[in-house]
């Protein structure tokens, strides 16, 4: 079969979608620059021309894996625009549903509590929450759920490997524990998201009983070095994120379970997967791929080497042979 060449690159058109998703807040990307050439992943007919514009949120990995899904369906033959970084989970949902997005790679525990009103996780591990949360989403608001990854970005509070080390912290009840006895050492940094989010901060004060506790509002990408460096003895943090090996820190344990299971899933329109069965293949063989072992490692490339998401995203999807 011939070789295709594709960039991932904004359509003619996209210079009129930018437009109108400029009262959005939404800014369409102008292009990711790799030469896409078909591995594991080939060309299928249907996909052939078809514009697919795929999201994410704002965050490394959710960034990574939409530059993950741009590269797979590019060598599958469609012609996709860059729409990844979106601020917050709540404008990328809505850029999904709005139809400004075809595709956001979206986590169970997320879909379950924010997006479907809950307040406790679904008891059963992984594959239950998965269940659970595919059926409710697709009845309520049309989105279909594909094959869910391996992959399971949970929500913890981490340490430093000094501090944790020690107060014998190595879950988060014996940080409950400590903090007890030592309440001027409760002093947490949070997202200001992580702090509103039912299966956030009011999830851990109802299951730890953290008692009077301090809470300084950081961006994500901050509460990392912030532990690190004294500014807060606890952080918030996700578990996949590779900057809590480069700055030595200690991820607790969430012994009581208070954080649902957040395993990652390609998320689209169900009328578009409708009209579109076949973007599920190369979306799928990505999610069955991709492990919480491997996320850990490009993430600490893009946070703590410094290497360029896109190009992250670019060498593992070659390493796999996906594309060449």
């Amino acid at each position: 079969m011939r070789r295709l060449k594709r960039r991932i690159v904004a359509l003619a058109g996209a210079v009129l979608l930018s437009v109108s998703l400029a009262g959005c807040g939404l800014d369409v990307n102008t292009g990711v620059p790799y030469t896409i050439h078909p591995g594991s992943i080939q060309p299928i007919p249907s996909l052939e021309g078809l514009k697919v514009t795929v999201g994410s949120k704002d965050f490394t990995e959710n960034i990574i894996l939409g530059y993950m899904a741009e590269m797979a369906l590019s060598a599958a033959g469609a012609n996709v625009i860059d729409l990844t970084d979106i601020k917050g989970s709540n404008s990328s949902r809505q850029a999904l549903l709005n139809g400004q997005t075809d595709v956001t790679w979206e986590y169970t525990g997320t879909g379950w509590i924010n997006y479907q009103g809950n307040e406790l996780p679904v008891p059963g591990g992984e594959k239950a929450q998965y269940e659970a949360t595919k059926a409710a989403d697709e009845q309520k608001y049309g989105v279909a759920w594909l094959n869910y990854s391996p992959l399971n970005d949970q929500y913890a509070f981490a340490v430093t490997e000094a501090y944790g080390e020690k107060n014998n912290l190595k879950t988060t009840s014996d940080l409950a524990a400590f903090l007890k006895k030592q309440p001027d050492q409760g002093v947490f940094c949070l997202e200001t998201e992580f702090t509103s989010r039912q299966d956030g901060w009011p999830a851990a004060l109802k299951t730890y009983g953290f008692q009077n506790p301090q809470v300084k509002n950081f961006g994500i990408g901050t509460i990392y070095t912030a532990v690190a460096n004294g500014t807060c003895p606890v952080g918030e943090v996700f578990t996949t994120d590779g900057r809590n090996a480069g700055l030595n820190l200690r991820v607790l344990e969430d012994d009581k379970k208070a954080f649902p299971q957040y395993n990652a899933v390609p998320t689209l329109r169900k009328s578009f997967l409708d009209a579109h069965p076949e973007i599920r293949g190369p979306l799928e063989k990505v999610a069955a791929a991709i492990d919480n072992k491997q996320m850990l490692e490009l993430c600490k490339q893009a946070d703590v080497d410094g290497l360029d998401k896109g190009k992250v995203a670019y060498n593992w999807m070659v390493s796999k042979g996906f594309i060449k």
